[in-house]
């Protein structure tokens, strides 16, 4: 059993047993609850905090945790009348102003972090494990961090500046032409491609994007009243003659690119076509987005990394984004831009309107990560795990669905994977979680009309190459039905 449904369960059982308490009766102890129930310390204490959001109980510190004075409503207690809904349709007129549903254009990146039910396998999620994380140097990080002196100040709206110089240092190298400078410290990874897209152009105009590309990348620019024009790919990363062509047809001002295990195909942008992606876009006087997602999901069967575009821009090009939160945890949401010029200036102008910056506390603690020695063994320790689920995957998928597999890369989490043609990809997925694995269809990895129907497989999630073997498994039944 994983730790949500023991969370719920036991805050279940706790709101059966507050029924029949009187106000004000205390609760048994932790320890006893942790001995009755046979749960951690860690799941006493989330489904205590369940009941105390929800009014139930009340917790003292230092006393302990009470039946609340007014005990409303939990399921199988008594029901306080709910209020009658006001009238909320003249919403709908107010927000038909606006240039269509957000909602349409958040599916997929909600899609994206869905979780599943405890007994569906999660190939879906771009997120590792959270065994596959490093949660007790995650904590050491946080508590260290949280002592330094100064760490509940205001921090400097561009970032930490020793947290800056990290950066640079890492994407461009100690000699590099990046410094901390030309920096900006991020909300994750999602939140440098919101302020790049509203920085660099105007409402309306085109952005050149991969195709397929991340189809988180598509929202933001669709929400930010972008348009989105696609540029087809193969093995070797964006097709150049046609990057080209796009810039000159468009006037676009703006390409993102993801040139390292790109998502979902996991291609990497090939050494000739590195220069020329630069030589395109600065005759095109244009800017280069580097979505730098995946340099520390590299696996340990990896030759080695091509240094990032950013490294080799002495022009101010390339945009490039890095983030830690992959490779971390989801709630570390810190990550960096990296610009030079007025183009630095116009992204850090539009993130401090946005959220004046990212928490001191987080920075902190980061940099306490970074520069923990244990840090670089659980990259290492993290390509050893991703290379074995790939693995995993590939023999199952040669086994249960030959044929559907092209060409991969040792990095990244994800596998792109080809449908007979007329297969429905939806379809598919509904049928996949109905035998009990969660995938993502291709169709909202492209900007406009799919040539192919395809499928993307994510081996990050899933808490062991057993478990990823046995996903695969279970969508061959879902293939039978589907796509026969």
């Amino acid at each position: 059993m994983n730790e949500r449904s023991s969370v719920a369960e036991l805050a279940d059982s706790l709101r059966r047993e507050v029924e029949r308490y009187p106000e004000g009766r205390k609760l048994p102890s932790s320890r006893a609850l942790m001995e009755r129930h046979q749960v951690s310390p860690g799941t006493v204490s989330r489904a205590i905090a369940v009941l105390v959001a929800e009014g139930l109980v009340v917790s003292r510190p230092g006393a302990g945790v009470f039946r609340a004075a007014a005990f409303a409503a939990a399921p199988g207690g008594p029901v306080a009348p709910a209020a009658r809904p006001g009238d909320l349709s003249w919403q709908e007129v107010a927000l038909s102003a606006d240039s269509g549903p957000r909602d349409l254009l958040a599916a997929p990146v909600f899609a994206t972090l869905r979780v599943p039910p405890p007994d569906v396998i999660d190939l879906n999620s771009g997120y590792p494990h959270a065994s596959l994380l490093p949660e007790r140097l995650l904590a050491a990080a946080l508590a260290r961090a949280g002592r330094r002196p100064g760490a509940w100040d205001r921090p400097p709206t561009d970032g930490l500046t020793e947290l800056r110089g990290w950066f640079a240092r890492d994407i461009g190298g100690h000699a590099g032409p990046i410094s901390a400078g030309d920096v900006l410290i991020t909300s994750g990874g999602q939140g440098g491609l919101t302020v790049a897209m509203r920085s660099l152009s105007a409402p309306g105009s085109p952005v050149l994007v991969e195709s397929p590309t991340y189809s988180g990348i598509l929202a933001v620019i669709r929400a930010a009243g972008l348009r989105p024009v696609p540029v087809p790919i193969d093995a070797d990363g964006v097709r150049t003659d046609l990057l080209a062509d796009a810039f000159e047809a468009t006037r676009a001002r703006v390409f993102v690119c993801q040139p390292l295990f790109q998502n979902p195909t996991g291609a990497v942008l090939s050494p000739a076509r590195r220069a020329e992606v630069l030589r395109i876009a600065r005759a095109a006087g244009a800017f280069v987005v580097e979505d730098d997602f995946a340099r520390l999901l590299v696996h340990a069967d990896a030759p080695a990394l091509p240094r990032p575009l950013a490294a080799d821009d002495r022009d101010g090009v390339v945009v490039h984004l890095r983030s830690l939160t992959k490779a971390a945890s989801p709630n570390l949401r810190v990550g960096a831009l990296t610009a030079r010029g007025p183009a630095l200036a116009r992204l850090r102008a539009t993130q401090v309107v946005d959220s004046f910056f990212v928490p001191r506390p987080l920075q902190e603690a980061t940099l306490e990560l970074v520069a923990d020695p244990a840090w670089a063994r659980h990259l290492r320790t993290l390509g050893a795990e991703l290379r074995d689920r790939r693995t995993a995957a590939v023999a199952a998928l040669h086994r249960e669905l030959p044929g559907l597999l092209g060409a991969y890369r040792p990095g990244g989490y994800h596998l792109w994977l080809r449908l007979p043609d007329g297969s429905d990809d939806a379809a598919l997925v509904a049928a996949a979680l109905r035998a009990g694995v969660q995938v993502t269809p291709g169709r909202p990895y492209h900007a406009a009309e799919p040539p192919a129907p395809h499928l993307r497989l994510s081996y990050a999630a899933a808490e062991s190459p057993a478990q990823v073997a046995e996903g695969i498994h279970r969508l061959r039944t879902a293939y039978e039905e589907s796509v026969g």
